[in-house]
């Protein structure tokens, strides 16, 4: 298959600098937004992850629908994932009770189930060229458990270990900077450092939300969750319109190789 053909056919996008700015407020937003949903709304996280969860699965319907990639699609349908993945850690956090820790290890090791049944049945774990809805399937099931994954990371840290928000940013910071001088400077598999960046930069967002979002005295801004989500999605609605010119560009250039 040619450059052309493939560009044609991929369902996903390319893993770009402008690609890790959108997730990071998707995530934020994420963060925000269950939270607005859940505790400002008084929804609860039942209800939040009801709702969030139908909305993933229609964006997924309407996604593995569509021919080729769509930047629009897939970030309405990361965003549910980003927000019901919220929920579900709090709910299993929270109301189950089961405590961070607990559901942190609970967590990776689905993550590791998901991503072993995926190479199992695709031979691959390519997050940059998705041709099929199979693929492309399981690529969206391990990024709702990995985003549920990175807020129950965050707020372990934060939280569990009482670190607090700017602490927690910080450290997890630091890791994103040394991961992404392996991806540069070391042999170490670009998809391991893909999935160590997606879990990390989960918690990033989480914990900056919580910095925007809690009250004073908690070691927040008090922003509040109304309009911090308001600024992320302004944020998210910006790069997303760089990424569909970007995206133009990439196609129109395959095409005339």
């Amino acid at each position: 298959m040619n450059n052309a053909t493939q560009q044609l056919v991929n369902r996903v996008p390319h893993i770009l600098l402008l690609y890790w700015v959108i997730k990071i407020a998707a995530t934020t937003l994420g963060e925000t937004g269950a939270d607005m949903f859940s505790m400002t709304f008084g929804m609860g996280y039942d209800v939040t992850i009801a709702i969030f969860m139908a909305m993933f699965i229609v964006c997924l319907v309407i996604k593995l629908s569509m021919a080729r990639y769509s930047p629009v699609m897939y970030w309405l349908t990361f965003t549910a994932t980003a927000i019901a993945g919220t929920a579900i850690s709090d709910y299993i956090d929270r109301t189950l009770g089961l405590g961070y820790t607990v559901g942190m290890l609970i967590l990776i090791a689905l993550l590791i189930m998901v991503l072993f049944v995926w190479y199992l049945k695709e031979k691959s774990l390519s997050v940059e060229v998705i041709t099929t809805h199979s693929a492309e399937s399981f690529y969206w099931l391990a990024f709702l458990v990995a985003n549920t994954l990175g807020t129950a990371a965050g707020d372990f840290l934060a939280d569990e270990l009482k670190l607090g928000f700017m602490v927690s940013a910080a450290i997890i910071s630091a890791l994103l900077v040394l991961t992404a001088l392996a991806h540069y400077f070391t042999k170490i598999s670009g998809i391991v450092l893909f999935w160590i960046a997606f879990v990390l930069t989960r918690p990033f967002g989480a914990t900056f939300g919580d910095l925007l979002t809690k009250p004073v005295e908690k070691g927040g801004l008090a922003l509040g969750t109304l309009w911090a989500s308001l600024l992320f999605a302004v944020i998210l609605v910006i790069a997303l319109a760089r990424e569909v010119v970007v995206e133009r560009k990439i196609r129109q250039g395959l095409a005339t190789h």
